[in-house]
């Protein structure tokens, strides 16, 4: 032990043994401190987080999203919006949104621009047409709109709602609305009526002297309440017909609700308002695509006996119908165009298909001449199309073409086959002078037609015995 001692007495001696003996331990100092104060730092820097979260948690004016407590839209914080209702702008605040809608302004013009600002819109539905509908509004200036619905946000909707999010799922679609309106105009009056709309809250859902409501409800006696009230109380309106199972956007049309064709929608409400004594003065948003190539879902087995049971209100729905997202968002920014349009006194032009009137009371003519000519022993003449069922053969079934060459000039309906009753899938388009030559045509149209005009005419005709189903 002694000699032990002896050697680490003299290396301890040694003054390079001395030198990296305090290197040693001047570097273990450092490192030390250096641990010290970083975990100092991280300690109060996380007692600082813990204080600055309490104070968040307890802060008077946010709710409980963190969200400043006027953009929640609770029932009992619930302000009612109005046509006179004030929408306060400082200098500033008015520059910012001349400046947002720039392009709009040079659009409509200050007029038109000052109008449209000073409207007041409701949107009754806030599903995949209205929401869509009311952000667009929003977004071009519309700066008083009250949105209603009484349904709340479930992931389907997430496919065609304009501005839910999943953290909005279970919540309703109307506060969906106005925390995104929040974002885009701080400035807007917005009111967020949680409400089933019925004939009996119609006149307080409607208050406020509207200039304009937009209907994007899918109920049909709902909707036709509606409208009712809209035309007794002289408010302008403007109704969203059946999006739903449709693909076509090139069928997507607006026009007046007695022109509508095409649409199951549209004429089971065109029916129900003729019964109310309302023929016509109502403008629509609605396809001209033909239904019956997606069905509604069916029924399950434990549903089939009491279907009413399952839906969410009396009278509502149960199958499901199948939806492109897409379309309802079509639906809704062709209401807010027109409705923008109107508004500002802006001057649109009808649909060109709507001018094919004429066309089609020809064409119906022709072929009530036509048939007149067969003898009743061969099933004439029992015509009873009308002027939109010629118009629907020869835009849908025919595509405005003779189903021999092609042509669109002089064109005509006749019966494909003469020993068939006529119907529209026994009726094709050709030019008159080849309608002419069909009727005197005698035997099997084998012997006449080539095989791929025999194939395209009866499989057009095929495919239209089946839609006929849902005409």
């Amino acid at each position: 032990m002694s000699v032990y001692l002896e050697k680490l007495s003299r290396a301890l001696g040694d003054t390079r043994v001395q030198l990296v003996t305090t290197a040693v331990a001047a570097s273990a100092v450092t490192v030390g401190v250096m641990w010290g104060t970083r975990k100092a730092r991280r300690t109060r820097k996380t007692r600082r987080l813990k204080h600055d979260a309490e104070d968040m948690l307890t802060l008077d004016d946010s709710d409980d999203f963190g969200l400043p407590a006027d953009r929640h839209t609770s029932t009992e914080n619930l302000v009612a919006v109005t046509k006179h209702t004030p929408v306060h702008l400082s200098p500033n605040e008015e520059l910012l949104i001349q400046e947002q809608l720039a392009r709009h302004y040079v659009f409509f013009g200050q007029e038109g621009m000052a109008k449209v600002r000073d409207s007041f819109v409701v949107v009754v539905g806030a599903g995949g047409v209205g929401s869509w509908a009311a952000l667009m509004l929003l977004r071009s200036g519309v700066q008083r709109i009250r949105v209603i619905d009484f349904d709340q946000v479930t992931l389907s909707s997430l496919n065609r709602h304009a501005a839910a999010t999943r953290a909005n799922v279970g919540t309703p679609k109307v506060d969906a609305l106005k925390q995104s309106f929040a974002d885009i105009a701080p400035h807007a009056m917005v009111e967020a009526r949680v409400a089933l709309f019925s004939a009996e809250t119609a006149a307080d859902l409607l208050a406020g002297s509207p200039d304009y409501v937009l209907d994007c409800i899918d109920n049909m006696d709902t909707k036709t309440d509606l409208l009712e009230f809209c035309k007794k109380h002289n408010l302008e309106v403007i109704s969203a017909m059946g999006a739903g199972m449709k693909s076509d956007p090139s069928r997507v049309q607006i026009a007046d609700i007695s022109d509508t064709f095409e649409d199951p929608m549209s004429r089971a409400v065109r029916r129900r308002l003729k019964l109310r004594g309302i023929m016509s003065g109502v403008n629509v948003v609605y396809s001209t695509e033909k239904p019956g190539k997606v069905q509604l879902l069916s029924l399950a087995e434990s549903q089939k006996d009491e279907p009413g049971d399952f839906s969410v209100l009396p009278d509502f729905r149960v199958r499901i119908v199948p939806v492109l997202g897409t379309m309802p968002a079509m639906f809704g920014v062709a209401m807010a165009t027109h409705v923008l349009t109107e508004l500002a006194g802006f001057p649109t032009e009808p649909l060109p298909v709507k001018g094919r009137h004429a066309l089609y009371n020809r064409l119906q003519c022709d072929l009530g001449a036509r048939e007149s000519k067969i003898p009743p022993e061969a099933g004439g003449p029992r015509m009873q199309m009308r002027a939109n069922d010629c118009g629907y053969m020869l835009e849908e079934i025919w595509r405005g073409r003779s189903a021999i060459s092609g042509s669109i000039e002089r064109l005509a309906l006749t019966r494909w086959r003469r020993d068939q009753p006529m119907a529209t899938y026994n009726c094709v388009c050709m030019t008159k002078p080849e309608a002419d030559r069909h009727e005197k045509l005698t035997g099997d149209l084998e012997d006449h037609y080539p095989a791929e005009t025999l194939e395209y005419i009866e499989r057009r005709l095929d495919e239209e015995k089946q839609l006929s189903k849902w005409r």
